[in-house]
């Protein structure tokens, strides 16, 4: 598991704004590997759907997985002949590849995949991006098990698919209800942060991310699709659900130990007063006291065990100690990643130092406790020490619980100059708007014949990603873009501080019509 990227904190979400001309909106991956007979099939029906019933800007890029028959001559074949669609050639096998390697280049707000065999109706498809173009949410998947869907497959497979998401809900509890449906979408800017963490290359690679997203807290849109199977898939069924299951392995240990940054991905929500970094109010008080009780729980029975235990060959005092000693440094680890969300190793030596001395301060009262009953009787029953015990724990519960949250674990709301955190706060600060995304005009009059160019004041301009649609000049893409990017990054940035200086720290969201225009964009 990748542990070495650190996610940045993800802008606010935000309706794409209308523009004049440019990027396309919607950059459509088709992943394929020797698919020589369906591809063109595929692409044109797309592009044709695409043309007909979505309102932006679109491209369709063919992303070839190093075949070995006439795949790549058909995908060169397409986009030569159509404007909106690109190819690109992988040397390397590997689903994931493919998709982390166009979506890291493409310059479109919204990126999405579906397989080749068109399983999915199409209708699906513009109520899958919508949540993303509207700034609703930060991915979107389609379902085959959601109750509306439609679905029509063999037993076999239905069995696989239901039993591979019932290990995802009980194994690293997965709240999304499909994963492998080859039909999903993300927002540029989450996948920039949120794709470096994946690991998979192959067909746990959307898998991944979806649980990543989803302990990262981004917001991830269900579709109910109407999905027909393809009875010649040349999935091979066993090795990928061995693969798949080695992957839900790693990354649950991965969660486990805490080795993923997720508690530094935070992304503002906006005007929402339940957003706002509020002053002198604490924040998370009902999950950590929840939290703090079940491990509080856990470590009492087990304090009581270790001093049952020891109580068989050393004195009461000695036992209390031992046993204190021991359930501290637990219950210091499992309140630090369970209860307050710190996660790695960073101040575990110093939060550990800290327990000890709220564990002195529990051994004084409990062996306060123990004095005071030998005190009053010379050999007390040994049911009679465990109460005085219980009854002794319960009062420095409390007390540990104040400790924990006000000194050991404080909730760092500006950062902890430790390198770590308690929990994610959102702030409430505005985000440098994104870049501009053109929208394509109302489509009017006749529809020009299949297969004819577009006009040129209406044709789509592709962006340095890409390159020319026939030179296939993919080493500098990347270069450019980022250059063009920076550029405008620096006027947004600009436009932001302007926004601010005058006091408006809301976001605008408004409804994107063809014709509409940001009324900051001074073109």
């Amino acid at each position: 598991m990748r542990t070495d990227s650190s996610p940045g904190t993800l802008p606010a979400r935000e309706h794409l704004p209308a523009g004049s001309a440019g990027t396309p909106v919607l950059d459509v991956v088709i992943p394929v590997y020797n698919e020589e007979k369906d591809l063109q099939r595929c692409v044109m029906r797309l592009h044709e759907h695409l043309e007909r019933t979505f309102p932006y800007p679109f491209r369709i890029t063919v992303a070839d997985n190093a075949s070995t028959d006439t795949t790549p001559r058909v995908a060169a074949r397409l986009e030569s002949r159509i404007p909106e669609v690109r190819s690109r050639r992988l040397e390397q096998k590997g689903r994931g590849r493919a998709l982390h390697t166009v979506w890291s280049a493409s310059d479109a707000p919204v990126l999405a995949y579906m397989d080749v065999d068109l399983s999915t109706d199409l209708n699906a498809l513009l109520p899958l991006v919508a949540p993303l173009i509207s700034g609703h949410s930060d991915l979107a998947i389609g379902s085959r098990l959601a109750r509306s869907s439609r679905v029509v497959r063999g037993a076999k497979r239905e069995f696989i698919s239901r039993g591979y998401n019932l290990i995802l809900r009980g194994s690293l509890q997965a709240r999304f209800s499909d994963a492998q449906c080859g039909f999903k979408a993300i927002r540029r800017d989450v996948a920039q942060v949120l794709l470096p963490l994946v690991e998979d290359t192959g067909w746990f690679f959307d898998t991944e991310m979806l649980v990543l997203a989803e302990r990262a807290g981004l917001r991830i849109h269900e579709v109910p699709v109407d999905w027909v199977d393809d009875p010649d898939s040349t999935v091979r069924i066993v090795r990928t659900a061995t693969d798949d299951l080695k992957g839900v392995w790693r990354v649950g240990r991965a969660l486990g130990t805490g080795s993923l940054p997720l508690d530094r991905l935070a992304r503002p929500f906006g005007d929402d007063p339940r957003d706002r970094d509020l002053t002198d109010v604490p924040g998370g008080l009902a999950r950590q006291l929840v939290g703090f009780c079940v491990v509080g729980a856990l470590s009492t029975l087990f304090y009581l065990l270790l001093y049952s235990g020891f109580r068989s060959f050393c004195g009461s005092q000695a036992a209390n100690a031992l046993a204190l000693l021991v359930s501290a440094v637990a219950n210091t680890a499992a309140n630090r990643r369970l209860t307050f969300g710190v996660r790695g190793r960073g101040g575990a030596v110093r939060h550990q130092a800290q327990g000890l001395v709220v564990f002195g301060i529990g051994l004084a009262l409990t062996s306060g406790s123990l004095a005071a009953l030998n005190a009053a009787t010379s050999s007390p029953a040994h049911s009679t020490e465990l109460a005085v015990l219980i009854a002794a724990n319960l009062a420095a519960t409390v007390l540990r619980f104040l400790l924990f949250r006000a000194w050991v674990f404080p909730d760092r709301r500006d950062g902890a100059s430790d390198g770590t955190s308690s929990t994610v706060v959102a702030s409430h600060t505005p985000a440098p708007a994104p870049p501009p995304y053109a929208t394509a005009p109302a489509r009017q009059g006749p529809r020009r014949p299949q297969g004819s160019p577009l006009p040129a004041a209406t044709r789509p301009r592709h962006g340095n990603a890409y390159g020319s649609a026939h030179d296939g000049a993919y080493g500098n893409a990347y270069d450019n873009d980022t250059h063009d990017n920076t550029r405008d990054t620096d006027e947004f940035r600009a436009r932001d501080a302007a926004d601010r200086a005058r006091g408006d720290a809301t976001m605008r969201l408004q409804p994107v019509r063809p014709h509409d225009h940001d009324p900051r964009d001074a073109r």
